[in-house]
């Protein structure tokens, strides 16, 4: 597995759409964290969207994984391979 970084900017979600939807697209977040795909995440301040690490094989299979997620047809979505420095100073 590999890790990414993901920006994913939110598109044509009216808002009460986005409040039908947000109880199970927090479920399959907590599932996706729970199994070790989604490493973090951070919502952006202006709600727009958010940015996700996440373990996956490929970039095909982060889609796949985030096809689950009931905001993902509204999802433009930038993925990057990335790895992580260790840090010496604690």
């Amino acid at each position: 597995m590999k890790k990414f970084m993901l920006n994913i900017q939110l598109e044509g979600l009216d808002n009460e759409t986005r409040m039908n939807l947000l109880p199970r697209e927090q479920e399959v977040v907590k599932e996706l964290e729970k199994n070790g795909t989604i490493v973090n995440n951070f919502i952006k301040l202006d709600m727009s969207g958010i940015f996700i690490v996440m373990m996956a094989a490929d970039v095909e299979d982060a889609h796949s994984k985030l096809s689950a997620l009931p905001y993902y047809p509204y999802m433009k979505i930038e993925i990057v391979p990335i790895r992580v420095v260790n840090s010496v100073n604690q």
